[in-house]
């Protein structure tokens, strides 16, 4: 399982659905939506400022990641930028491997 973070941003008919619905709601839509592929919510939180909503969540694999997203954005209620989570262990590995890179210019 990887770690996923969503990161929303409501249209109008997109926060009027909030309104309507309340924040529970919404948390619960995305828990049955992360279910249906697999995943769990970690957390998920309300924001003010550019972005509406954040969630955490463990998905199976990147597809099912860019599954949730399409679906999400294609509703056009909310835009969606994920990012890929990773952990401390993670960039233990990360830091072991060797790279062969050449800077621009040099």
């Amino acid at each position: 399982m990887g770690k996923y973070m969503f990161q929303a941003r409501y249209t109008t008919e997109g926060a009027k659905g909030v309104m309507a619905g309340g924040g529970t709601a919404r948390r619960s839509a995305v828990e049955k939506a992360l279910a249906s592929v697999g995943g769990k919510l970690e957390s998920f939180y309300f924001a003010f400022g550019g972005v509406d909503a954040f969630v955490i969540a463990d998905l199976p694999d990147d597809v099912s990641a860019a599954a949730m997203s399409m679906t999400v954005s294609a509703s056009g209620t909310s835009g969606t930028t994920t990012v890929k989570l990773l952990t401390p262990e993670d960039m233990d590995k990360a830091t072991k491997v060797s790279v062969a890179y050449r800077p621009p210019g040099k």
